[in-house]
């Protein structure tokens, strides 16, 4: 079983335009609801790959029962904490080019109450658990702390972890020593306080944040693929060139995607190889879609796989 987390779910709004430009009209294609968040989208990726997932998130507020809805046919089981305020509404505007904007509200406060149910309901889920994945930010009333809670939680039962995040939530939560920690580029320019640009800097970067804590570390890239940081060396996936149309919950893909394989019995390098290839044949599709297990196999074929001298 493979549970994910998420706090700080949304109702994500994808709209479709014509094109993006600067001070000037765009035409609107299509636009959609669902239910979104880094953890929910990692269990849908999951459940696609015909993994076991339980999803633990939180749920509030007319957009709460919206949230609901959406879950009702998502074919995995889902652990809802009911809080007092309305989850969040996030928009993502992207257009046939895979030019994207992403814009997300802070989220709800939770009061202390709500985050201790929260915690219970991690607990609860930890008993059947081999994997936990925590993902997203943190919404208003949580304290940076808890994801280094929960991981530490969870290592006390042996359940191994997944952590994705941003800012001192990232900080802390490497602290307590997660399985495997998955940065996106951005993400790692913030944790270590400069801007990664060349692949001696990817390199770098991935075996400094091993040191500050964790097990390994995958250090996502988008276009350029991934690094994988382990205790014996570093490994590099280099996906084939493609034209992204939204790259959007691309790096939610390549997470789920890894832990699967993980799940699996698969080697450090074939994991990365997999979440390499989820999340750039999730990036090829419209909107903000995630790849199916079929499309994810044939980009795996053309993922390059080499270790680090």
């Amino acid at each position: 079983m493979i549970v994910t987390l998420t706090v700080n779910p949304a109702i994500d709004r994808v709209i479709s335009v014509d094109r993006l430009a600067f001070e000037d009209r765009a035409y609107i294609n299509s636009s959609r609801d669902c239910a979104g968040g880094r953890g929910l989208n990692s269990s849908y990726v999951i459940q696609a790959f015909g993994g076991e997932t339980l999803a633990v998130l939180t749920s509030g507020g007319d957009s709460g029962k919206r949230l609901e809805a959406y879950l009702a046919g998502c074919g995995f089981r889902t652990s809802l904490v009911p809080i007092g305020n309305a989850i969040r509404t996030n928009l993502t505007i992207t257009d046939r080019h895979g030019l994207t904007v992403n814009l997300n509200e802070t989220g709800p406060t939770l009061e202390k109450a709500e985050v201790a149910s929260v915690e219970r309901a991690v607990r609860q889920a930890l008993g059947t658990a081999s994997w936990l994945l925590v993902c997203g930010s943190l919404p208003p009333g949580v304290p940076a702390t808890f994801y280094g809670k929960l991981i530490s939680m969870a290592r006390r039962k042996n359940v191994k972890t997944l952590l994705h995040a941003d800012g001192e939530a990232l900080v802390e939560g490497i602290d307590a020593k997660p399985t495997v920690v998955t940065p996106n580029q951005k993400e790692a320019d913030r944790l270590l306080s400069r801007t990664l640009l060349t692949r001696t800097h990817y390199l770098e970067a991935a075996e400094r944040i091993r040191s500050m804590g964790a097990e390994s570390v995958v250090l996502s890239l988008g276009s350029r693929g991934a690094v994988g940081a382990y205790p014996d060396g570093l490994i590099e996936a280099v996906p084939p060139r493609v034209d992204a149309l939204c790259p959007i919950g691309a790096g939610d893909a390549l997470s789920a995607a890894y832990t699967w394989a993980m799940e699996r019995k698969a080697n450090a390098a074939d994991a990365l190889r997999w979440g390499v290839a989820a999340g750039t044949a999730s990036a090829k599709l419209p909107g903000m879609n995630f790849a199916s297990l079929a499309q994810t196999q044939e980009m795996y074929q053309k993922v390059e796989v080499r270790r680090v001298e």
